[in-house]
């Protein structure tokens, strides 16, 4: 009788176990960021509306770069043999035709031939300043949200660290320990998505600017081409 007691003890251990293994509390990321009281919920506003600035900013000078990055191959050549051969004109119209900062810096060049070559080059040099300016558009704009949402996040973490000392001094030390870490890690996520935020706008700041230097060589390199040209014995 007694062995058998304990093979039906020994049997309902794992149900046992099974009974009392703790069930994992889940939580989504949406009630994760919106359950952090009135001053979490502003914040992770205030940053989603920072990461569709910054989204919106990257994708709009991105494709504008790419369009003033596209030239034709051929088209210093077709520059050379118009100026070579007097045809100012349809250099100027093949400028048009381009609109491109490249194509914009030669025409500017060309509407400046018989004055001396540093007038041209003072010219093309301050040409290039205004299309380098137009190419970095609101650019820096992702570069302070780069930096300003990372800060924002953790001030909504402070904010919530303060409420959440409050509470517990205000409880007289009384206060339960879950309730206090929960209020805890809420906090905690405005500097998660601040981070999130402030990556994204400091990846994007980053491409763009890589991008826009390319085309300021594009430039450099093109506006060199055309003074040789102008130098060359006739």
């Amino acid at each position: 009788m007694l062995t058998l007691l304990l093979q039906e003890g020994a049997e309902n251990l794992p149900s046992l176990a099974a009974e009392e293994e703790p069930v994992e509390k889940t939580l989504s990321l949406f009630d994760l960021l919106m359950s952090g009281g009135l001053p979490g919920q502003i914040i992770i506003l205030v940053l989603f509306v920072l990461l569709f600035v910054a989204i919106y900013i990257y994708f709009e000078r991105l494709f504008a770069i790419k369009a003033a990055s596209g030239m034709d191959s051929n088209f210093m050549n077709q520059i050379k043999d118009n100026v070579a051969n007097g045809k100012i004109e349809a250099a100027k119209v093949l400028c048009a035709q381009q609109n491109s900062p490249v194509s914009r810096l030669t025409a500017k060049g060309i509407s400046r031939i018989g004055s001396p070559l540093e007038d041209i080059n003072t010219a093309i040099e301050n040409s290039g300043r205004l299309e380098v300016y137009r190419l970095e558009k609101n650019v820096s704009v992702l570069a302070t949200i780069a930096g300003a949402a990372p800060m924002i996040g953790f001030l909504g973490t402070v904010i919530g660290m303060v409420l959440a000392f409050h509470q517990l001094a205000t409880s007289s030390g009384q206060a339960e320990m879950g309730n206090l870490a929960e209020g805890i890690y809420t906090a905690m996520t405005t500097t998660v998505a601040g981070l999130i935020v402030g990556i994204i706008a400091y990846i994007g700041y980053n491409h763009l600017v890589v991008r826009t230097d390319k085309v300021v060589h594009q430039m450099e390199a093109t506006a060199v081409d055309f003074l040789d040209m102008l130098n060359e014995p006739v």
